[in-house]
């Protein structure tokens, strides 16, 4: 993979390219991104880019052989660390070089995937992967040897805010000391989640969110996609290149999310007042609880980009919405004018400390009942005049 094959991130490839043709390298890079914005491409991209010698500037192609064993992902000095869980085939202490073939698909298939894909990928969509200490012990064994070729050894841990307390103090001093010749590259998406001693030991990273240009631009190069369908739908992913092609190819959750929204919302409006209809919301909780969390996560995203959409139509901003609900006998227009400027703050930092709290492993039923609740009361606000 090469910095060519990554959707803009102009100013941190040349950064990264300076560093190597300077030999000024970081032994620990933490790489910040929001999701789909390419942080695991590019870090491979970088790793290649010192692994093999490339020395003539992003399209330079390097040494043969060296980049043949990276489109394969099989280079034996480039290390992986990821979050996994026991699944049929691991059924304890599950690390990440026992999925090793199925990470090399994933990233094959889509090296802009989010959590939830690659938890899909190994079928534990209702699990909470971790990166935990027994991923450290191995980390600390393999970059303990010689490299195989005679250069640097590589490893890029992906969404290090995965890593647990057992594990992240088991690599402390790993980061701050590793062996000659030795890089650490730390992917994530919420710095706020990995310890203050891990960030102040690397170099931080930040990658921005893809420009709708830039979405539009590879939709139509490399999707094939008539321009005007692909700024649609680079309006909907807020720059985000994942969602961008699950979109194009109609793969996203939202026929379900939208779904579970619209009985939430119903269910939500008709219990104020009335009692009976508060076990619907208990039912409703219990459904969404029976996911896995990325998929609770992902959902409570979904509600709050739904309660913004309602928001600009309400205010008659219909240049910016792009939201067109499948439902029958559910009217945007209509649902619009309940949220307004008097409660959208507080519906979203209600959704927000709910993600929060199911991050941290909090029951989800009772997360999603109490956030029922208040949004019975947000939803009957009056506007201010």
């Amino acid at each position: 993979m090469l910095f060519n094959d990554i959707i803009n991130q102009t100013t941190v490839k040349k950064q990264l390219i300076h560093a190597v043709e300077s030999n000024r390298i970081a032994h620990a890079q933490l790489f910040v991104a929001p999701e789909g914005t390419g942080a695991l491409p590019l870090a491979i991209a970088y790793a290649q880019y010192i692994l093999c010698g490339n020395t003539g500037g992003e399209n330079n192609t390097g040494e043969a052989s060296c980049n043949v064993k990276f489109e394969k992902l099989t280079h034996p000095d480039l290390h992986f660390a990821f979050p996994v869980a026991t699944t049929a085939k691991v059924k304890r202490h599950p690390v990440s070089d026992l999925f090793l073939a199925e990470w090399r698909e994933f990233i094959t298939e889509n090296p802009y995937g989010s959590l939830l894909d690659w938890y899909g990928q190994l079928g534990i969509e209702n699990k909470q992967g971790q990166i935990g200490v027994d991923e450290a012990e191995a980390i600390v064994k393999k970059l303990s040897l010689k490299s195989y070729e005679g250069s640097y050894k590589v490893l890029i841990i992906w969404m290090a805010e995965k890593m647990n307390i057992a594990a992240s103090n088991k690599l402390l001093k790993l980061i701050e000391e590793p062996p000659e010749k030795t890089v650490l590259l730390l992917i994530a998406e919420n710095e706020d989640q990995i310890l203050k001693t891990i960030l102040s030991r690397c170099q931080l990273i930040k990658l921005v969110p893809l420009s709708e240009n830039h979405i539009v631009k590879a939709l139509v190069e490399n999707e094939g996609l008539a321009e005007n369908e692909a700024v649609k739908i680079a309006h909907q992913a807020h720059g985000n290149w994942n969602k961008a092609l699950q979109l194009t190819h109609n793969a996203t959750n939202d026929t379900q999310f939208e779904q579970w929204f619209i009985t939430w919302i119903r269910a939500a409006f008709r219990a104020k007042g009335n009692a009976a209809i508060i076990q619907e919301l208990v039912s409703w909780s219990e459904t969404i609880a029976a996911t896995g969390r990325e998929v609770q996560k992902s959902f409570l995203h979904y509600c709050l980009q739904f309660f913004r959409q309602a928001m600009l139509k309400n205010y008659a901003a219909d240049s910016l919405v792009f939201l067109e609900p499948a439902t029958p006998n559910f009217d945007l227009e209509k649902f619009a004018p309940f949220v307004h400027s008097a409660n959208i703050l507080a519906i979203h930092k209600e959704i927000n400390e709910a993600i929060y709290h199911i991050e941290r492993n909090g029951n989800a039923k009772i997360i999603l009942l109490d956030l029922s609740i208040k949004l019975t009361r947000l939803l009957h606000q009056k506007e201010s005049i």
